[in-house]
């Protein structure tokens, strides 16, 4: 309470700011007290020469903290002698300290000093309302001073309340998805899908979108998934929140194959593929009607999800005469059903083929060799030249037996005389 009253007592005008200076600064040697009309004094600097007088080494380095921390603020001031030393905080003209004593009543601040020249105030778990100009102040006339900027940061937060939550909407209406955060600097909001893939928006397929802001319009089961909402200030950590965009729609269905064909004894598979959310309810049914109840040694069912897209098979095992016909797949959820039909007809089981294959043996091939042909070793020369074989004249050999006729008669009748 006294230092309460203290401070409003007191007030002395030093440049713009209104500091109080208690009259326990006393008068040191040859000092000179001035007594304002509100009865405080002041040490004169006329009496000291001003080379003597109390300077500033350095000035005040502004400081920034994240809020939370402890903050440092340094004042170093050479011949100070009997001179005195005060913390101010300029915005509220609030006194902080006055040379050892810390005036203020806030918890968080503390002052030390080291050999009369370094004053330090120590502000602990800073705060936002803490942000501003703080002056370190000597009692000289007139009075001189250095300031420092204490800037305190806030790492961003999401606004719950302010921000959506997990969403459930109708396919083809329009979706809006809001992100509130709060911070210093402002932070910066953006929105992108957790999964990585681009986002349709306004025509085009991006993947990221700037703002506190997502709007779809008309949106479509290509949208749904999990949205991140992400802020950042540059101050860490960066922050996002989850959104889940669920969109309903009513049940569709594609068979990659309507006319399927197998031949008695074949196994079969029909396929069926639906989309559909909320999850459809998928069966299939024979051409009676009746349902197919998976688990039996002549069906079974199988049904594998993905999201919102299913897809169904239905396995025959053995087909005889009497699985031959229409089969339904059929897709149900609360906003609709579709079925569609896949007939299984009868094909001509495959032939089978015998082969046969002869194979010649080395007594059925007669390998005929002529004999008379040259074999001419290979060399490193050009290749023999082979001259073609002269084809006999039959008329020149009627000539030659004609004349070994006559001599053979000549010599006959030789020998005869």
């Amino acid at each position: 309470m006294a230092i309460a009253m203290f401070e409003t007592k007191c007030s002395i005008v030093f440049g713009l700011l209104t500091v109080c200076f208690s009259d326990s600064f006393k008068v040191l040697g040859r000092h000179v007290r001035n007594i304002e009309s509100n009865g405080i004094s002041v040490l004169n600097g006329a009496d000291f020469n001003q080379d003597t007088l109390p300077r500033f080494t350095e000035p005040i380095p502004n400081v920034t903290v994240t809020v939370g921390r402890d903050a440092l603020l340094a004042c170093v001031v050479d011949n100070l002698r009997g001179f005195k030393v005060a913390w101010v905080r300029v915005d509220t003209q609030t006194i902080l300290s006055i040379h050892h004593n810390v005036i203020t009543q806030n918890p968080r601040i503390s002052l030390s000093y080291n050999d009369y020249r370094s004053w330090y105030l120590h502000i602990k778990n800073v705060q936002e309302v803490d942000r501003g100009w703080y002056m370190c102040q000597v009692n000289t006339d007139p009075m001189r001073s250095r300031k420092g900027y204490l800037q305190v940061v806030v790492p961003p937060s999401i606004i719950d309340r302010e921000t959506s939550s997990d969403m459930v909407v109708l396919e083809s209406t329009n979706v809006s998805l809001t992100c509130k955060a709060t911070g210093y600097p402002e932070p910066y909001v953006m929105w992108r899908r957790e999964d990585g893939e681009d986002i349709r928006y306004n025509g085009e397929n991006v993947n990221v979108v700037d703002g506190e802001v997502l709007f779809i319009t008309k949106v479509s089961r290509l949208h749904m998934g999990v949205y991140l909402c992400i802020a950042s200030n540059g101050v860490p950590p960066s922050i996002s929140k989850r959104v889940q965009l669920k969109v309903q729609f009513s049940p569709m269905l594609s068979i990659p194959n309507q006319l399927e064909g197998a031949y008695l004894g074949q196994d079969v598979t029909l396929e069926c593929r639906t989309e559909a959310f909320p999850t459809s309810i998928n069966y299939w049914t024979t051409e009676r009607g009746d349902m197919i109840i998976s688990g039996s040694d002549k069906y079974e069912v199988v049904a594998t999800d993905s999201g919102y897209k299913k897809f169904m098979m239905l396995k025959i095992r053995r087909v005889n005469k009497n699985d031959y016909g229409s089969y339904k797949c059929v897709a149900k959820n609360s906003l609709g059903e579709t079925d569609g039909v896949i007939k299984l007809e009868e094909i001509p089981a495959p032939t089978t083929v015998k082969m046969i294959t002869n194979h010649a043996t080395s007594s059925q091939i007669k390998k005929e060799v002529d004999y008379d042909l040259e074999y001419t070793l290979p060399s490193n020369g050009p290749p023999p030249i082979k001259e073609p074989p002269v084809k006999e004249n039959s008329s020149s050999k009627l000539t030659f037996n004609l004349v070994v006729y006559v001599i053979a008669v000549c010599l006959s009748l030789l020998v005869s005389r």
